[in-house]
């Protein structure tokens, strides 16, 4: 993902679309798919042409591991945690607990971090639009 997180372990994008390479086309409504739950990252949607602004990946991070602090600059950003619990860690504010039927949301420009707080895996989905 550009922006917001784009882990250093990316293993590749499952998108399904009808674009032709080198074609400039208009997003069309599509099906992703989330891809193995034992991938530790997997692009969904990557900006244009599958999508107006909108980035997303599915993440799987191991029981006490994190992504890493990182900033979303001029995106914001939505997680839907899928499996297992986790915290969203903004600086200058307590962490948010993450689980199954919650979503957190970050803001543009924020120091942040997403960690397993659980003893299996966490896996959830983030979303991010670029702002400007």
């Amino acid at each position: 993902m550009i922006g917001p997180m784009r882990p250093s372990f990316a293993l590749g994008a499952l998108i399904l679309s009808g674009c032709a390479a080198g074609v400039a086309t208009k997003p069309v409504a599509t099906v992703v798919q989330l891809g193995p739950s034992d991938r530790p990252y997997v692009e969904l949607l990557r900006g244009p042409p599958q999508s107006v602004s909108m980035e997303s990946g599915a993440v799987s991070l191991a029981p006490h591991a994190s992504v890493g602090e990182h900033d979303t600059e001029d995106y914001e950003e939505l997680l839907v945690p899928l499996e297992g619990r986790g915290e969203l860690r903004a600086r200058s504010q307590a962490p948010l607990a993450l689980s199954p039927g919650l979503v957190a949301y970050t803001p543009p420009h924020t120091r942040h971090d997403v960690v397993n707080t659980g003893d299996v895996v966490f896996r959830y989905v983030y979303v991010a639009a670029r702002t400007r």
